[in-house]
C-alpha cells in the first residue's frame, strides 16, 4: 500500500498541534501521519487499521461493506489511529485543511490515552510488525496445508476469539500449591485435639459434619479438571486440545490479537471522550481562525450528534470528562457534598479547588468504561443530558422510552460495556462425564445467549476440541444444557440446583 506524506502545510499544522498537546500535559509516542485515498482508508478500516493482516476472506467482506457504505453516503472515515510505538495515524485525502487539523488534534488525544491508560499497559507496542509476522505464518500454513483447510480452521477460531479472560493480564504468576508432604497433618475425621471429657464441646457433631463436607468438596475439586472455572478458554484449548502444530500456531495468533484489541473494547467511551475533549480544547483555544469557527462547530457537532436509542461514545465520554473536571474544580465530591440535601446549597456549591485537570488525568490513567461509568455517572448528569432506557414495542417494532430512572439507566449502560455486552462464558469441566468432553457454563450477568449463534459456536468448539462440547445456560427461567458432537446439536433440561 503506497502512502502519501503530509503536505508542507500539514507538516506545520502537526508541529503546532503537537507543541500545544505537550504543553497541555499530553504524553505520547512519536506520531506518524500518512495521507490515504478513500479506497486505501476503507482497506485499512477492514484490516482494523493495520496495513497488513493475515489472509482471510472476512477482511474482504468487511472491505466490501465499508466501501458500499461510503459510496452510499452512509458514513465517512476521517481518521484512523493505531496503538503502536511509533503511533501511526491516517488522514483522508481530499478533506479540508480544517478537517485534517481537527483529526490531528483528535489523534494526539488517542495517542496519549494509548500510552498512559492502565488497560493498554500489557499491549504489544510493536503490533504493526507482529501483524505482518502473523500474515507470514498464515500464508506459510496455507501453502503447506491448503487455503480452504486453513480458512475453515480460522473460521472456527474466530467464532470463539472473545472467549478470553479480561482480568488475566493483571494477575501475577499463579501461587504454587503446597506439596502433599508439606501439608499440615490433621486427624482423618477433622477432630481437634482435646481431652476426653472436653471432646463433646470441642468437636460437636455439627462441627464434625462441616469438616466432612469440606473434605468431600476438596476431594471433588482435586478430581475436577480444571480445578477452578476458567475464563480463558482459548488458552486452555491451546494447552490441552489435540491440535496439530499449525493449528496451534493459528489459534495462538487469534488469541494474541484478541488480547491486543481487548482494551479498545474496554475503553471505547473513555478513549473517544478523551480524544474529543482534547481536540475541542486544542482547536478552540489554539488552532482556529475567525473564518474557521463556523465550519469547525458544524463538524464537531456532527461527531457529537446522538441518534435516538443509540449510544454515542464520543458525546458521552466527552461530557462525562467535562462533568468530572467541573465537579472537582468546584469541590462537588466527597462526603460533605454527598450529604448535602439542600437543592439551593448544591446549586451554589463552589469551593474553588481547581482540581479538575489533575482529576481527569488520573481518571484517564486508571479506569475503563465500566469503572468510569460506575464511579462518575450521577443522577444530575443523567437528568441534564436526558439519558433514558429504551425498548422495542412488540406491536409497532419501534424503539420507545421505557425508563428515565437513574438506577435503570446506569444498569443499562454498565451492561453494554461489561465484557463488551457479550455473554460471560466459563470452562467448568474438561472431562465431563469422564469422557474427555468439554463443558462450559454461561454466567448470567444480564446478557442472554443468541441460540443460533450458540449452536454455531459449540460446533466450532467441537472442531477445536476434537470431542463433544456442552454449554450449561438458561432458556428463560429453565436451566438447559446445549451439546454438540461436531455433527448434531442437542438440548437437555437440567434440574435447577438453586431451587
Amino acid at each position: 500500500m503506497k502512502l502519501r506524506p503530509l503536505t508542507p502545510e500539514l507538516v506545520r499544522a502537526q508541529e503546532q498541534i503537537e507543541q500545544h498537546a505537550r504543553r497541555l500535559g499530553l504524553t505520547f509516542y512519536r506520531t506518524v501521519f500518512e495521507v490515504v485515498d478513500y479506497d486505501q482508508m476503507n482497506a485499512l478500516a477492514a484490516y482494523g487499521g493495520f496495513p497488513t493482516r493475515y489472509p482471510h476472506y472476512r477482511f474482504g467482506m468487511e472491505y466490501n461493506q465499508v466501501s458500499k457504505s461510503y459510496e452510499y453516503g452512509l458514513h465517512r472515515i476521517y481518521e484512523m489511529v493505531i496503538n503502536n510505538d511509533p503511533t501511526y495515524a491516517y488522514l483522508l485525502e481530499g478533506n479540508t485543511t480544517l478537517d485534517q487539523k481537527l483529526v490531528m488534534a483528535h489523534v494526539y488525544g488517542h495517542a496519549d490515552f494509548f500510552r498512559n491508560n492502565f488497560y493498554f499497559a500489557h499491549t504489544n507496542r510493536k503490533m504493526v510488525d507482529e501483524m505482518a509476522n502473523h500474515a507470514t505464518h498464515v500464508r506459510r500454513h496455507q501453502d503447506r496445508h491448503g487455503v480452504d483447510r486453513v480458512e475453515r480452521f480460522i473460521d472456527a477460531c474466530l467464532s470463539v476469539e472473545d472467549l478470553i479472560d479480561p482480568a488475566s493480564v493483571f494477575r501475577g504468576a499463579p501461587r504454587p500449591e503446597r506439596a502433599e508432604d508439606e501439608e499440615v497433618e490433621t486427624p482423618a475425621d477433622g477432630r481437634m485435639p482435646a481431652k476426653e471429657y472436653m471432646d463433646p464441646h470441642v468437636n460437636p457433631p455439627r462441627y464434625l459434619e462441616q469438616q466432612r463436607k469440606q473434605r468431600e468438596a476438596r476431594a471433588h475439586a482435586a478430581k475436577r479438571f480444571p480445578p477452578q472455572p476458567e475464563r480463558d478458554v482459548l488458552a486452555f484449548i491451546l494447552q490441552h486440545a489435540p491440535l496439530e502444530n499449525w493449528e496451534r500456531d493459528i489459534l495462538g495468533i487469534i488469541r494474541a490479537e484478541s488480547y491486543y484489541f481487548l482494551p479498545q473494547m474496554q475503553t471505547k467511551i473513555m478513549n473517544e471522550g478523551w480524544a474529543s475533549y482534547w481536540h475541542s480544547r486544542i482547536m478552540t483555544q489554539h488552532m482556529l481562525s475567525d473564518a474557521d469557527v463556523i465550519d469547525y462547530a458544524d463538524h464537531h457537532a456532527g461527531t457529537m450528534t446522538t441518534q435516538p436509542g443509540r449510544l454515542n461514545p464520543y458525546k458521552l465520554g466527552l461530557e462525562l470528562f467535562r462533568d468530572i473536571e467541573r465537579r472537582w474544580d468546584m469541590g462537588q465530591f466527597g462526603s460533605e457534598w454527598e450529604h448535602c440535601e439542600t437543592m439551593a446549597a448544591r446549586a451554589a456549591w463552589d469551593r474553588k479547588l481547581g482540581l479538575g485537570r489533575e482529576k481527569i488525568f488520573e481518571v484517564r490513567r486508571v479506569h475503563c468504561d465500566a469503572t468510569f461509568l460506575d464511579e462518575f455517572l450521577t443522577p444530575e448528569f443523567c437528568e441534564q443530558h436526558r439519558l433514558f432506557v429504551s425498548k422495542e414495542d412488540p406491536k409497532t417494532k419501534r424503539s420507545q422510552v421505557s425508563s428515565r430512572e437513574f438506577g435503570e439507566v446506569k444498569q443499562a449502560l454498565l451492561l453494554q460495556v461489561t465484557n463488551g455486552g457479550r455473554p460471560v462464558i466459563e470452562l467448568v469441566d474438561a472431562n465431563f462425564g469422564n469422557r474427555g468432553e468439554l463443558c462450559l457454563a454461561h454466567r448470567h450477568v444480564g446478557v442472554d445467549l443468541r441460540w443460533d449463534w450458540a449452536r454455531d459456536v459449540l460446533a466450532n468448539l467441537a472442531t477445536l476440541w476434537k470431542r463433544p462440547v456442552r454449554l450449561e445456560t438458561r432458556r428463560g427461567s429453565r436451566p438447559v444444557r446445549l451439546g454438540h458432537d461436531g455433527e448434531t446439536c442437542t438440548e437437555d433440561a437440567l434440574i435447577d440446583q438453586a431451587s
